[in-house]
């Protein structure tokens, strides 16, 4: 899967789980100050790509993630990553 479709599934989660405007949607965008998720809202979006991806997402991947990029970053270098 390449960055952009990554970036396009991160988006339309986002859209449908959090009903954020797609035009507030960037790959700057930060996830808690721009748009405005909080932990609970973290962790919801974490086992809906858990399920997309069909991967276990391990909790400290996720704790340096800030903005959408980061997600996409994660995303892809767990996609790349051989399953253990």
């Amino acid at each position: 899967m390449q960055k952009q479709e990554i970036y396009q599934q991160i988006s339309e989660l986002l859209i449908k789980l959090f009903e954020i405007d797609e035009s507030d949607i960037s790959p700057d965008a930060k996830l808690y100050e721009d748009l405005e998720l909080d932990s609970i809202d973290a962790v919801d979006l974490v086992v809906h790509l858990q399920k997309s991806t069909g991967r276990k997402i391990k909790p400290e991947m996720f704790k340096s993630v800030r903005t959408v990029q980061d997600v996409v970053d994660a995303i892809d270098e767990l996609l790349n990553t051989p399953a253990q």
